[in-house]
């Protein structure tokens, strides 16, 4: 079994910055891609970003420019810097690991934080 916890959200003003991270614990043979997707109240949930092991990167359009996704493999942790937000980047924000624990291989996701932008 791999563990995902997110933490980092809160409470921020517009135009402000927060960094997320998501540190996976277990059983962890091996960690592959990892992402950050969010979710808005009524909403589906949405992609953010994802990194693979090799530290390629993918944005949605709504947050290229301002967010950026990195990875310390070491710690097996995966985190998200926030800049310039904005009032419609409010959602709980949830950290998907794609890893292998023992001999199982599939997605994992955290519990999910909270990032609340006020105007």
């Amino acid at each position: 079994q791999v563990y995902l916890m997110e933490s980092g959200g809160g409470l921020v003003q517009a135009g402000g910055s927060l960094r997320l991270s998501c540190a996976a614990s277990g059983t962890i043979v091996s960690i592959n891609d990892m992402g950050w997707y969010r979710q808005a109240p009524g909403q589906q949930r949405e992609l953010v970003a994802t990194i693979t092991r090799g530290s390629s990167t993918n944005y949605a359009d709504s947050v290229k420019g301002r967010f950026t996704i990195s990875r310390d493999n070491a710690k097996n942790t995966v985190y998200l810097q926030m800049s310039n937000l904005k009032p419609e980047d409010t959602a709980v924000y949830y950290c998907s690991a794609d890893a292998q624990s023992w001999v199982i291989n599939r997605i994992y996701w955290g519990q999910g934080t909270q990032v609340t932008v006020s105007s």
